[in-house]
């Protein structure tokens, strides 16, 4: 498996082999980066002895979805990366070896502090090579709240995982049509969205979601905490969606659990069989609206 930025493909060719991927929906502790990082391998090595070839958990797991705490210890809650986005912080050790051990590639949030000074909400691979490094920065930040934080990503990205294309968001980015469009045109086959969806607004995350799948015929998945500070709790939600937009699997609410979903490339074939969304779509060639004669009244 070897991580690579999205590129635009002619015609994406579907997967060779079906690819089971663990969604984890847990809780994470403000601040205590070392502490996530190993209760994130010991997660991801449970999803590993159930088959799992990538596993995925939520938006800023490292230090847990928690503002507040990030801007007033931010030295407890950051991760700093290189140029080229990789890490070799210590306390992200147990998962490159869970990564490297296994084979399997592990995802999770993390803030993430550039050479430039820019502080990023991004998604951390540790790969089967045990490389661990920042893939991907989310795009859309949700309001001011972290953008007094945060400094926007700039670009979409994919990993490549057993065959599969795997574009990349987190949370916010799959409020944005375009965004996973982009994905599926640069030949993903999956859409993996890290989230930290506040309670009560799980609704939106499953339209987004099934509209996401649907629109681009390609499987979404989401993996949502629990727990959270008492101001801004969350309460998972994570869900799987097939290429037709349809429910493949849900985690519930309140609980910590994990979802192994099977995503197989025939069920692709036969969703493209006869939704051509991304064939035909005409929106780059979209003419001008024509001027309207003027009534004079």
């Amino acid at each position: 498996m070897n991580s690579t930025t999205a590129q635009l493909l002619a015609e994406p060719e579907l997967p060779p082999a079906p690819l089971r991927l663990a969604v984890v929906q847990t809780a994470a502790t403000p601040g205590a980066v070392a502490d996530n990082a190993r209760r994130a391998a010991g997660l991801a090595a449970d999803a590993t002895a159930r088959g799992a070839r990538v596993v995925i958990l939520p938006e800023l797991h490292l230090c847990a979805y928690d503002l507040p705490t990030l801007a007033a210890a931010p030295a407890d809650c950051e991760v700093a990366a290189d140029e080229s986005g990789a890490i070799t912080d210590r306390r992200l050790m147990p998962l490159a070896e869970v990564a490297a051990r296994t084979g399997t590639l592990v995802l999770t949030g993390a803030a993430i502090r550039r050479p430039d000074g820019r502080l990023t909400n991004s998604v951390v691979a540790a790969e089967p090579s045990g490389a661990v490094s920042a893939v991907y920065d989310k795009q859309h930040l949700w309001h001011a709240d972290e953008a007094r934080l945060f400094t926007a990503g700039e670009a979409g990205a994919a990993l490549e995982a057993d065959g599969w294309r795997l574009g990349l968001s987190i949370c916010y980015d799959m409020s944005f049509p375009e965004h996973a469009r982009a994905a599926a045109l640069s030949g993903a086959h999956a859409y993996l969205c890290l989230g930290a969806f506040a309670s009560g607004n799980e609704h939106r995350a499953a339209v987004y979601l099934a509209a996401r799948a649907l629109e681009n015929t390609i499987f979404s998945l989401f993996a949502n905490p629990v727990g959270g500070p008492a101001a801004r709790p969350t309460r998972g939600g994570s869900l799987v969606y097939a290429p037709d937009g349809t429910l493949a699997a849900e985690a519930g609410t309140d609980n910590e659990a994990m979802i192994l979903a099977d995503l197989d490339p025939t069920r692709m074939a036969e969703v493209r069989s006869f939704l051509h969304m991304l064939d035909e779509q005409r929106a780059r060639c979209a003419p001008a609206l024509p001027d309207l004669p003027h009534s004079g009244r």
